[in-house]
């Protein structure tokens, strides 16, 4: 048996390994040593004693960023499987001071930036991003090519699969990892790298070099304050260069003229997913919610793990009794029994499950994997944790609106009219506004009112380092935010982001913002002779005026920038629709649609800008009604919206129609204003459906047109009409079989299409009445009165 004798203990292990992580623990219980090393940045000494606090939850990680720079940061994270995170707490536990010997934090960042500008992520085995290690990234060989320590030690042992032969040897091997030894796994792990090291080298890697020296001088100067009685605990991939006779002059040689970067740390909380490998933020590990369960499971892991899987997939209304549970253990051992495996591994209670639970179906074993073998735990960190103002504030007002950050993804809604729904959103828009996208808005179900808002939520472990970012702009949400929304404004260069931050300033409620905003906005506009971003711009800002209202906002400069707006429109879009092609001339369609509506809200009766804007819009719409040089599509829609409004009568429309659809006009030009008179979703179907004259115009100019130019308006009419609802084709169809403004009314009853009659069935409408009632909130007393209104 081992012992553990004078000279450092050094600990060699798997980041994020349980088999590692409870061998550290057998290890320590047995030598009791006066202090532990622990690879990491010494910066975060300060913050080891927040391990012990009770709302201290793993998986957590120590955040490191540049002062000046927040985006420049790195992640060191800790599960409570993770070898470093059980060194932590069992010094903690026994009173022994630990302490981070790895490269600070300081060099790190610059170092990182300097060399390969891009965010560190902690070493922990982190070097390279989703890399399988044994207690470090992948080296590289003099050649340059990567290597993975688990892989050839893996192959070496006959096994082709590295994580299967690391459960086998570690995971599977009781408490102390390999055998009852509680130091043999160590003593194992260093010979094994050892040799690989002699074989591979380092391949030049400058940085494990500087960090190594780091360390040893960490050691030497632990063991001049404690004695020999030293334990370390770092990657496997280390210990060797660790255990090397090397002189001090030697290694603090290495580490002369590093760059430096001012850096603060904190703990933040963490996810499983992120410990995977497919989040982006990988530790070397595919389950960590498998390797969770291994860690916690104090015995029988696999009838435990069998036991959640059932839990969950009763939970999603699937049947699985405690027959299945029972067969499914007993398939996993039998499959590692014939594949000489120690104990059922992930592979194997994943075939059993996909067996026995799943029935073959890979559907419900995605779930099982999504929720389980990964998992979605979020770790907590204490309130005494460090942290920048801004991140406090955002946390106090988590608090205050009880809207606790999650990691699974859930729907939140919003009724604006209480006070705690109106400061969520207020807080969830301003974040937006910092790029801290914690909620994303949308559609809301069931309503589509101002007052209504639906959010989805989920909170992402990059999300401190957002907010550590943002922590330039303000010391609270609210100042953070307005210093933001001004600085956008300013650095805008399009009206239509301009527009659009407007009204992202009144939802999150930036009045000290918003009046910078429409300054620039106001110049913006000014200068601007583009109608179609006028056009564009123009929505948005009478969206905002729509929010200012909900919230109570004082939104006149907004309302006079917008008439202004409307206005310059108005002059403008005549021309700018004269003599463009098709494209322009769909996009110029889809700008008149976008002001028809915005006018038809900033003209409302009651609005300060009701008067005469609509009538001064409809001058606009026969303007480009009229004009032979406008393109068809834009003409035929406007002579709908006039229509629709009721400036223009049917006979004016069918009269229009008719002369467009004359033999003179070019076949597609005809099409594109049929497409802009009935097409884009705008109700033409039904329109055509209630007035046959209009439909045997449309008729008779399709059955005329010659075959030569047929192919080349079917596509146009074919995209038009496809878009009606299945009904109105089919009503349409019907119509124009029978014969469309060839019958009366009467003869279409006689034939029996639907929704025609010569006189009114009073009992059909009277059947509508009850509920007419009570949408409009009328007496029974007054429904004999309301029936003959009706009729």
């Amino acid at each position: 048996m081992t012992t553990f004798t004078a000279g450092p203990l050094l600990l060699g292990v798997r980041h994020h390994g349980p088999g590692s992580a409870r061998a550290v623990r057998a290890a320590l219980e047995a030598a009791t040593p006066e202090v532990v090393l622990i690879e990491g940045p010494p910066e975060a000494d300060t913050l080891i004693p927040l391990a012990a606090e009770k709302d201290m939850r793993p998986p957590v990680a120590l955040l490191a960023h540049v002062v000046d720079e927040p985006g420049r940061s790195a992640f060191w994270p800790l599960a409570e499987f993770s070898p470093e995170w059980v060194a932590i707490r069992w010094a903690l536990e026994h009173g022994v001071p630990a302490r981070f010997i790895d490269l600070p934090a300081t060099h790190t960042l610059a170092w990182g930036n300097d060399e390969e500008k891009r965010t560190a992520e902690g070493e922990q085995g982190q070097e390279e991003k989703g890399e399988k290690e044994a207690g470090a990234s992948d080296r590289s060989v003099d050649a340059g090519v990567r290597i993975d320590p688990l892989a050839v030690l893996a192959e070496t042992a006959g096994h082709d699969d590295p994580e299967r032969w690391w459960e086998d040897v570690v995971e599977h091997r009781g408490g102390a990892g390999i055998g009852a030894d509680p130091f043999a796994p160590f003593t194992a792990l260093e010979e094994a790298m050892g040799a690989l090291r002699e074989a591979y080298g380092v391949g030049g890697h400058d940085r494990d070099l500087v960090r190594e020296a780091h360390m040893r001088l960490q050691m030497r100067a632990a063991q001049r304050e404690f004695g020999d009685e030293v334990a370390v605990v770092c990657g496997a991939w280390h210990v060797p260069a660790l255990r090397q006779k090397t002189t001090v002059a030697a290694d603090r040689a290495l580490l002369k003229g590093l760059p430096k970067a001012k850096a603060d740390m904190t703990w933040v909380p963490w996810t499983h997913r992120r410990l995977s490998r497919v989040s982006g933020y990988g530790a070397g590990i595919d389950s960590p919610g498998w390797y969770g369960h291994l860690f916690a499971a104090p015995d029988r892991p696999v009838e435990r793990w069998m036991t959640k899987v059932a839990r969950l997939l009763r939970d999603e209304d699937r049947m699985v009794s405690s027959a299945h549970v029972i067969e499914a253990v007993r398939l996993a051992d039998t499959l590692a029994a014939m594949r000489g495996r120690p104990l059922p591994g992930l592979t194997e209670t994943t075939d059993a499950v996909r067996a026995v639970m799943c029935e073959g179906s890979d559907v419900p074993l995605g779930l099982v994997h999504d929720r389980l073998v990964v998992g979605d735990v979020l770790g907590e960190v204490p309130q005494s944790a460090p942290a920048v103002p801004l991140q406090r504030d955002l946390a106090r007002a988590q608090k205050r609106l009880r809207l606790k950050p999650e990691p699974m993804e859930r729907e939140l809604e919003l009724d604006l009219r209480v006070e705690t729904d109106a400061g969520r959103s207020r807080l969830l828009h301003r974040l937006r506004l910092l790029g801290i996208a914690w909620g994303e808005p949308t559609a809301s179900r069931g309503s589509t009112g101002t007052f209504r808002e639906t959010w989805r939520l989920r909170w992402e472990p990059e999300l401190s380092v957002r907010v550590a970012e943002a922590g330039v702009w303000g010391t609270t949400v609210l100042s953070a935010a307005t210093g933001k929304a001004e600085a956008d404004a300013v650095a805008a260069h399009a009206l239509a982001d301009v527009t659009a931050l407007a009204e992202r300033c009144l939802l999150a409620e930036l009045p000290d913002a918003l009046p910078v905003v429409m300054r620039v906005l106001a110049d913006r506009a000014a200068l601007d002779a583009d109608v179609g971003h006028l056009a564009q711009a123009l929505p948005a800002l009478v969206r905002s005026l729509r929010y200012g209202d909900v919230r109570g906002t004082d939104t006149h400069a907004l309302t006079d920038v917008a008439v202004g707006l409307a206005e310059r429109i108005f002059v403008g879009l005549p021309p700018a629709c004269a003599a463009i092609d098709a494209e322009a001339a769909e996009h110029m369609r889809r700008h008149v649609d976008a002001v028809h509506g915005a006018v038809g809200l900033l003209g409302e009766p009651g609005t300060a800008a009701a008067g005469g804007i609509r009538e001064r819009w409809h001058s606009v719409l026969r303007v480009l009604a009229g004009r032979d040089a406008v393109p068809g599509v834009i003409r035929g829609r406007t002579v709908r919206l006039l229509l629709d409004d009721g400036e223009l009568g049917q006979d004016e429309a069918a009269r229009l129609m008719g002369l467009v659809l004359s033999p003179g006009t070019e076949p597609g030009d005809a099409a594109a204003w049929i497409e802009g008179f009935v097409g884009g979703g705008s109700g033409g179907g039904m329109l055509l459906v209630h007035d046959e004259r209009l439909l045997g115009l449309v008729d008779a100019w399709l059955t005329g047109v010659p075959a030569e130019a047929f192919t080349d308006v079917l596509p146009l009419l074919r995209r038009t009409f496809s878009a009606y609802e299945a009904g109105v084709r089919r009503t349409l169809g019907e119509l124009v079989r029978r014969g469309p403004g060839a019958r009366g009314s009467a003869e279409a009853a006689a034939s029996g299409i639907p929704g025609f009659a010569p006189d009114l069935d009073p009992g059909r409408a009277d059947a509508v009445l009850p509920v007419l009632s009570l949408l409009l909130g009328l007496d029974e007393a007054y429904d004999d009165d309301f029936a003959g209104v009706a009729r």
